[in-house]
């Protein structure tokens, strides 16, 4: 038997108390560690998402509770698990910060107009991402807030194609393409009218592929001051383009006008240079004929044959070849 054999209730009764012990510290260190956390640091629930624009800058805030005062700021830029350090800004020493990771990317578009701002200028795509302010309070208290921000691509200045078009005594119809290059993915499209008959408007939003909408319209020719205008827009930036309606109909109409015209002319000149070519070449050939038969003796002649013409000494001055 063991040493407690003879001592068992004793014994179980020690080993009870030495695990008891043992439980109740881990529970207390857990409790304190949790209760520190608590007391510590406060997360104020605020996360205020942020849109901007490419080449933009952006400015986070800290808001503070009344009465308290920030000792410290840090930075930094990631998920809630594993987010960097990029700063801190201590009380006092506003303007002058303390470079903890990132330096080369921020350095030279960060600025701290107050101890609770931070600016960010010249943003690009590969900002967008979540950044975390963590305030160090006066009575070791620390508040925690969070943004998103969101940077977008300028919308692209857009352009309204006439894909087709056709007159009629009264009508104008036209079929118009407003197209924006790049990306479009992000993009909205709206048509807007003036001077037409009902209000068009269409909105609509691409998928991935196509990079153009179309439009068809009915213009009536008696309202020549109608106008298109295609606005192209994300969630910061817009841009617009308008069409003249009634300058695309009427530029038709006069082409059509004067196609009659213009057939009658180029006829006319086809018909002349045809008439042209076969008297140079009818004048070309009877003068080579002449040529022979004033070699042959005769000052003047008619010739009216495909045959050649007849030589020899018995043949008259004055000739009449048919």
């Amino acid at each position: 038997m063991g040493p407690c054999s003879e001592d068992t209730p004793l014994c179980w009764a020690s080993w009870l108390l030495g695990f008891s012990s043992l439980l109740l510290s881990v529970c207390s260190t857990g409790v304190k560690s949790s209760g520190a956390h608590g007391a510590g640091v406060q997360d104020s629930g605020v996360h205020v998402p942020l849109k901007e624009i490419h080449g933009g800058s952006v400015l986070f805030h800290v808001i503070k509770e009344p009465g308290t005062k920030v000792e410290e700021i840090s930075w930094g830029f990631g998920p809630d698990v594993n987010y960097t350090v990029i700063l801190r800004v201590h009380n006092g020493s506003e303007g002058t910060l303390t470079w903890v990771c990132l330096e080369d990317k921020y350095k030279q578009r960060v600025h701290v107009p107050n101890m609770t701002s931070l600016r960010i200028e010249n943003l690009t795509c590969g900002d967008s991402g979540q950044y975390r302010a963590r305030a160090s309070l006066t009575g070791g208290m620390e508040s925690s807030q969070i943004f998103y921000l969101t940077v977008y691509e300028p919308v692209p200045l857009p352009e309204i194609l006439v894909q087709s078009l056709s007159i009629t005594p009264r009508w104008c119809s036209i079929i118009l393409e407003c197209r924006a290059a790049g990306v479009t993915e992000d993009l909205n499209v709206t048509w807007e009218s003036k001077g037409l008959p009902r209000e068009l408007e269409q909105k609509g939003t691409p998928g991935p592929a196509p990079n153009s909408w179309t439009l068809a319209v009915s213009l009536p020719l008696r309202q020549p001051n109608a106008s298109l205008t295609c606005v192209v827009s994300n969630s910061e930036d817009q841009k617009a383009v308008t069409s003249a309606l009634g300058e695309v109909c009427a530029h038709d109409s006069h082409g059509q006008a004067t196609v009659g015209p213009m057939r009658t002319i180029l006829g006319t000149i086809v018909a002349v240079l045809l008439i042209l070519g076969v008297g140079l070449c009818l004048w070309k050939t009877l003068g080579r004929r002449c040529q022979r038969l004033q070699e042959a003796g005769c000052t003047s002649l008619f010739w009216l044959s495909t045959s050649p013409p007849p030589r020899g000494p018995r043949l008259p001055v004055s000739c009449i070849l048919l």
